[in-house]
């Protein structure tokens, strides 16, 4: 491994409160230079300066701790937290969370094969277990015959309202587990025009963590949905009007 400057990193993670071991600082940094290789082929991402994608990647990505307590495995028959990522493109934030968290359970969903390629190449070199990937639209994969309501805790940081998210993200998420969407602008106004969307699909919004990534004036907010009913036959609706007709 290079001799890369990494105090930034280990000083945002202790202000996160999250503690990694030198393996998982290790498999962090293969995963920033494997993600550069890639990118030089391929459209991954735009920030490609180490500092950038340890803070606006993989810092962003476990700034997930603020409104999920990862440690608390008691609440869960088998011990395991399932969670899926929904449009995860690059990896973020389902890789940056199985590295810190590696008893999670985690399935990484995206649509388009090459990034899923990618994926599938980031886990195999760090013989990562108890992570799949699965190539496909969220809307045809939240079908009772395949996903749905399998999960504990669904993520995204896929940029689309939330009434939209709220209706890929929902249908994944068991009676009782959440759905926690990452935004980087402020919400408020969507959030008052997702309420119905929410309320319809199952969920309720149990709150919205606002703040600013470590050591830095980058401001993000979580926002936390509870799955408190099944989400109704019908939904997610066909692929492509969930985006074009949101519910609202």
């Amino acid at each position: 491994m290079k001799d890369y400057d990494l105090r930034q990193f280990n000083n945002d993670l202790h202000e996160l409160g999250v503690i990694l071991d030198e393996n998982q600082i290790s498999l962090f940094i293969k995963y920033y230079e494997l993600l550069i290789e890639w990118n030089s082929f391929m459209n991954l991402t735009a920030i490609t300066d180490l500092d950038g994608v340890l803070k606006k990647h993989f810092i962003d990505s476990l700034s997930l701790v603020k409104a999920y307590n990862f440690s608390d495995e008691r609440k869960y028959q088998d011990g395991e937290i399932k969670l899926i990522d929904i449009g995860t493109g690059a990896g973020f934030p389902g890789i940056p969370l199985k590295i810190a968290f590696p008893h999670l359970k985690v399935t990484l969903l995206d649509s388009l094969q090459k990034r899923v390629k990618f994926l599938d190449e980031v886990i195999e070199k760090f013989g990562l277990n108890g992570i799949e990937t699965v190539h496909g639209r969220a809307e045809d994969y939240a079908k009772p015959d395949k996903l749905r309501e399998k999960y504990d805790l669904a993520v995204s940081r896929a940029v689309a309202n939330l009434a939209t998210l709220s209706e890929y993200c929902i249908p994944f998420v068991k009676k009782g587990g959440k759905f926690i969407c990452y935004k980087s602008e402020k919400v408020s106004d969507e959030l008052v025009k997702a309420e119905n969307a929410i309320a319809v699909l199952g969920g309720k919004i149990e709150g919205k963590v606002d703040y600013t990534l470590p050591f830095s004036d980058i401001y993000r907010n979580l926002i936390v949905i509870r799955k408190v009913k099944n989400t109704p036959t019908g939904f997610p609706r066909k692929a492509g009007i969930p985006s074009k007709e949101p519910i609202y």
